[in-house]
């Protein structure tokens, strides 16, 4: 599978552009964010037809260039059911001294637990909530490929995670696993913000989790922010996944209501680092 990714715009948002392999004429447009111009001209560089849109959440960062990437490409857009209406009025929604963006309405919705195949990939929609209400995670991967082996960014391999397995987490594998586009669920060395409107700690932690236990360790992710990792690296490393390897550690529960954040500073661009970073 090739992967593109366009850091774009002020917040430095990654957009990707995905095909089945670096043959195929069709490809998927994620998050595109900002630059549509820059998008639009680096799919027409690689011959391929933008066969659909698909938004991770509707920030203004992740969705900025939604409409006139659309309206080029003739592309439909797939947009989580519950945020829909940020994308159809992304004025109101838009943070001052951004844009100006252009609203949109989207051709289609996804909740999570979708199976979609569009553009030669298999893609499954999981729904991640947490950094925002209806924020939904991407598994992709080309049908009869290994996608975690051959997904690339900008021409480089993903990197693979192949170490031992963590009591509760799915180890690695030699078949055929789907690579995820995590929007601003989870980064390189951080996770997404849980202080906007509709945010909540416990909820994106656990959205976290589940993707941990559902996916294999070697599982490449693509962020919306930051450099591409692995769910391995995440688990054995992440600060702010401390408290869950805690309680994968522990047989009694770990989060009671009211759990606190981890130490750490916010930014502006969605993500969360820890101090010192």
């Amino acid at each position: 599978m090739d992967v593109r990714a366009f850091t774009v715009g002020p917040v430095q948002e990654n957009a990707y552009l995905v095909r089945s392999g670096a043959g195929a004429t069709h490809a998927l447009m994620i998050d595109p964010g900002e630059e549509s111009q820059r998008l639009l001209d680096a799919a027409g560089a690689l011959g391929v037809e933008i066969e659909a849109i698909l938004i991770t959440h509707c920030h203004f960062d992740h969705i900025g260039a939604v409409a006139p990437v659309a309206r080029a490409a003739g592309a439909p857009v797939y947009c989580p059911e519950i945020e829909v209406g940020v994308l159809a009025d992304i004025t109101k929604w838009t943070m001052p001294g951004f844009g100006p963006f252009e609203s949109w309405q989207a051709e289609h919705t996804v909740k999570g637990g979708e199976r979609l195949r569009l553009a030669g990939m298999e893609i499954e929609v999981v729904f991640t909530p947490g950094h925002s209400p209806g924020h939904v995670t991407y598994a992709i991967s080309a049908a009869g490929e290994d996608a975690a082996d051959s997904a690339t960014t900008g021409g480089d391999r993903a990197p693979v995670d192949t170490s031992t397995t963590v009591p509760g987490r799915k180890p690695a594998s030699s078949g055929a696993a789907p690579v995820l586009f995590s929007g601003d669920v989870l980064f390189q060395g951080s996770v997404g913000r849980a202080d906007l409107p509709g945010s909540d700690w416990a909820t994106l932690e656990r959205s976290i989790g589940g993707l941990m236990e559902r996916f294999e360790r070697d599982t490449a992710v693509y962020p919306g922010h930051m450099g591409v990792t692995t769910l391995g690296r995440e688990w054995d490393a992440n600060p702010f996944l401390s408290e869950l390897r805690a309680s994968a550690a522990s047989p009694a529960p770990s989060h009671p209501e009211g759990t606190q954040h981890p130490e750490g500073t916010q930014h502006p661009e969605g993500t969360r680092r820890a101090q010192g970073s």
